[in-house]
């Protein structure tokens, strides 16, 4: 195959693939394409010579065999969340799957058939009018299928396991054009890669997730000033370690936000915060929350909300500069605490960004399976979140989560969850899925991509 200059493709070629494509097919001259190219990354400036808004299964397959017979690289676009922006292409073609975003619940079975570009939002209100949720991430505007094929970590994970231990089935489009079933049953090789080893493989179309009955979940979230953070962390660790499966949560580092529950000498200031969910009935939650609350916190507001009220409570707006990593470890000494409330105080200040400490365990850490997943054996995980408005903060903001990750090192367990990262090389991503995994990871490449037509991820090479 030969790779072209996106120059070189003709508008009377691109005008052939709208012919017959159910969606549309957008170019830069056309009036959506600054619209359509942007992601939630803010510092990511690339330009797609295409932009193939899919609409149907077919779309996909007639996408991804344009961009192989006009030599373009590609890049799958969900919910667009990837901090290095690999849901997009500098002159290559974008496989856009936002217009599918169909979520169908059967309540009998406890399932969700979930459309390749649906995002949190689409999933949480479809399967809310039965009482039911799955695990899924922190924001309402991520996309599933990225947040699930990463293997997909969230507030009821330690109650639920993982977004990808409910993964019963998918389907997708391999690079030669061919739609794909991939179950326990069908193709199990290609659905244990599916497990971790993200959009690898081809674009998946839909993905059949396992619910659970969740009518409500309670959540308490309370805030203290700076100086409070190191004694807050520790009683947070504390209790955390000791909490029932059905606790989730995390203490973190935030600006404090202009809300009725948030103290005037707080807005805008560095505060120290814990937000403690329980998936359970009101009455079980507010007795699980209540250690915490006993700390004496200086503000915060605790409710029993819908599942899908919680899931957008932090949703960040988009538009904003991102750069995010993550650490994961195996203990959290009194030494780690102080040098994580510390680095606290070099965030960029007024901002989103987060600094955050994550309990894991509960069922995360009791999985039944193989799947390539190493990091869900650690007990902790410091995730810098950094997102801001001027570009004049960029290496200030990168450099601020490399620092965080440095001081995290000596309780590192080294392996890491690859979509809370960018791109940080080929070593961390081997690290990410294990040695043993990422050799079996890149013997099912070979057989589905052999040619690593989908490397606008966190590349597994063909074995």
């Amino acid at each position: 195959m030969t790779r072209l200059n996106s120059t070189s493709v003709a508008h009377s070629e691109v005008d052939l693939l709208r012919e017959e494509f159910a969606g549309e097919v957008v170019e830069a001259a056309d009036p959506s394409y600054e619209e359509s190219r942007a992601v939630f990354n803010a510092m990511i400036e690339a330009r797609p010579a295409v932009i193939a808004l899919c609409q149907t299964v077919e779309d996909v397959a007639r996408a991804v065999a344009f961009a192989r017979d006009h030599g373009l690289e590609v890049s799958i676009r969900g919910g667009g969340h990837s901090v290095a922006g690999m849901g997009t292409t500098e002159g290559g073609l974008v496989v856009d799957l936002r217009r599918m975003t169909a979520v169908h619940v059967d309540p009998e079975a406890m399932t969700a058939r979930v459309a390749g570009g649906a995002t949190m939002s689409h999933l949480d209100r479809a399967t809310e009018r039965f009482g039911l949720a799955t695990t899924g991430g922190r924001v309402s505007t991520t996309g599933v299928g990225g947040f699930v094929l990463g293997g997909g970590t969230g507030w009821i994970d330690r109650k639920f396991g993982l977004a990808c231990d409910n993964l019963l089935a998918a389907d997708v489009v391999t690079a030669d054009g061919a739609l794909v079933h991939a179950s326990a049953e069908e193709n199990p090789e290609l659905f244990w890669a599916l497990h971790g080893g993200g959009g690898n493989f081809g674009v998946v179309t839909s993905l059949t997730l396992r619910l659970h009955p969740l009518p409500s979940i309670t959540a308490a979230l309370m805030l203290w000033s700076r100086d409070a953070g190191p004694d807050v962390v520790r009683a947070f660790r504390d209790f955390a370690e000791q909490a029932p499966d059905e606790v989730g949560g995390g203490v973190l580092y935030l600006t404090g936000p202009p809300e009725e529950f948030v103290p005037e000498h707080l807005v805008g200031s560095l505060t120290c915060a814990a937000l403690v969910t329980y998936a359970g009935d009101e009455r079980d939650g507010r007795e699980a929350v209540r250690p915490m609350q006993e700390l004496g916190h200086e503000g915060g507001m605790t409710a029993q909300l819908p599942y899908a009220e919680l899931q957008c409570m932090l949703d960040d707006p988009p538009g904003l500069r991102n750069y995010w990593s993550a650490e994961y470890l195996g203990e959290v000494p009194d030494e780690a605490v102080d040098l994580f409330c510390a680095r606290a105080d070099q965030m960029i200040m007024p901002s989103s960004s987060q600094h955050v400490l994550f309990p894991q365990g509960g069922q995360v850490s009791r999985p039944d399976t193989d799947y390539p997943l190493p990091w869900r054996k650690a007990p902790w995980c410091v995730h810098p979140f950094g997102l801001w408005d001027d570009p004049a903060d960029d290496e200030r903001g990168r450099q601020w989560a490399r620092d965080v990750r440095a001081d995290m090192l000596p309780w590192s367990i080294g392996a890491v969850y690859l979509n809370f990262i960018g791109n940080e090389g080929a070593e961390r991503i081997v690290a990410g899925l294990g040695e043993d995994n990422y050799r079996r990871l890149a013997a099912v490449k070979r057989q589905y991509d052999p040619d690593n037509v989908f490397h606008r991820n966190h590349n597994i090479k063909p074995a």
